[in-house]
């Protein structure tokens, strides 16, 4: 059963509060991260961005906050649980490592009851292009988010960073196409 929205922020902010006291850099990203800049609701789990080193330390930290720790197959993130709600903390979303220059990017949000550093949209954009695949190709959700968020969006520096996934040009193309990346001129 998917989480509802107040399960998915009541989880952020019980990681958000065990965190914030910590000198442990974070940022909100994935569906929690859209939902905080207007996009739709997530429906799924909370993603956390940390870089690696730091992973370890907001493991233990998170441990003694009461949520629970569990070994994840992959080896790009750990997880942990609110009760049933997943918390990813993820270091290498899609082969990249998080960075202090991709933390200083995040802007401080309200997010529900909280407040926390929620990556850029220019980064989220990114970030949801290249998990594009000949397997997960499911372009809908995007499009609403990229429709959504597109004003928040460098689309110039998501091209770049994206132009060796055929799937993100693909899907570029067709926002294009909509206009959806079209700037517009301020009169």
């Amino acid at each position: 059963m998917a989480p509802t929205i107040e399960q998915l922020l009541h989880a952020l902010t019980r990681a958000v509060s065990a965190l914030s006291v910590t000198d442990i850099r974070f940022a909100v990203a994935g569906g929690c991260a859209v939902y905080a800049r207007g996009g739709p609701a997530s429906d799924h789990d909370v993603d956390l961005f940390l870089k690696p080193e730091d992973v370890g330390r907001a493991v233990t930290t998170l441990v003694g906050a009461g949520l629970r720790a569990c070994d994840p197959a992959e080896d790009w993130l750990m997880k942990v649980y609110d009760g049933d709600t997943l918390i990813d903390l993820i270091f290498r979303p899609n082969c990249r490592e998080v960075t202090d220059e991709l933390l200083d990017r995040a802007t401080p949000m309200r997010i529900g009851p909280t407040l926390a550093p929620v990556v850029g949209g220019t980064d989220l954009m990114v970030d949801k292009l290249l998990v594009f695949d000949a397997h997960r190709l499911d372009l809908s959700p995007l499009l609403h988010i990229a429709r959504d968020l597109r004003e928040q969006v460098d689309w110039g520096s998501v091209r770049e960073q994206t132009e060796h996934s055929p799937y993100a040009r693909a899907f570029l193309g067709l926002i294009d196409d909509l206009g959806i990346t079209a700037t517009r001129k301020v009169s």
